[in-house]
């Protein structure tokens, strides 16, 4: 909470992301598009306990665990953790702005992209 700050300062998730450094830097010309190595911005010390908790996370919930084996099957591990780790922080940017805990999130958690769930909780 120190190094974000107020979490009503951004506008969405990836805000919150790009601000700690986890969104990939992009090349781009013409038509052609590049996204290289993560940006590293923001405070290399909450990057740094994202990516454990990540692992943690990974390891304790099997949810994430799937989704992070499918990651590393396909991108590599690092690539894998650095994704769950975003995936964290705009999950707990999200519990911070609507005051929720854990429990919550559980109950009434994203449902984007699942089938039935267009427009919401429901």
């Amino acid at each position: 909470m120190l190094i974000i700050g107020k979490a009503e300062r951004f506008q969405c998730g990836k805000q919150v992301a790009s601000y700690l450094g986890l969104v990939p830097l992009e090349e781009s010309s013409g038509n052609r598009r590049r996204l290289g190595h993560i940006t590293k911005q923001g405070s290399s010390m909450l990057r740094f306990l994202l990516v454990e908790a990540a692992q943690v996370t990974v390891r304790s919930l099997p949810e994430w665990r799937s989704k992070y084996f499918h990651l590393a099957m396909r991108r590599g591990r690092k690539i894998a953790k650095v994704a769950m780790a975003r995936k964290l922080a705009v999950r707990l940017y999200w519990m911070m702005r609507q005051g929720w805990d854990y429990e919550q999130v559980k109950k009434f958690g994203s449902h984007a992209g699942q089938p039935g769930h267009r427009d919401g909780v429901q």
